[in-house]
């Protein structure tokens, strides 16, 4: 699956909150949050693989 949920903020603190607040919706951390060159932080998700067999199966 292509898609993906990206988190970017300027702690690791507000950037790990930010990646519950995607698993908590269902979604599958991909990337934990890491420090990027500009000095920001990013973390990453994707769907869950249960949501992707749900589409599966609707196809």
């Amino acid at each position: 699956m292509a898609i993906r949920y990206g988190v970017q903020a300027d702690s690791e603190e507000e950037c790990s909150e930010g990646l519950a607040l995607l698993v908590d919706a269902g979604m599958y951390p991909v990337m934990l949050p890491r420090l990027l060159a500009d000095n920001r932080w990013m973390a990453r998700a994707v769907p869950s693989p249960a949501a992707r067999g749900k589409e599966t199966a609707a196809e």
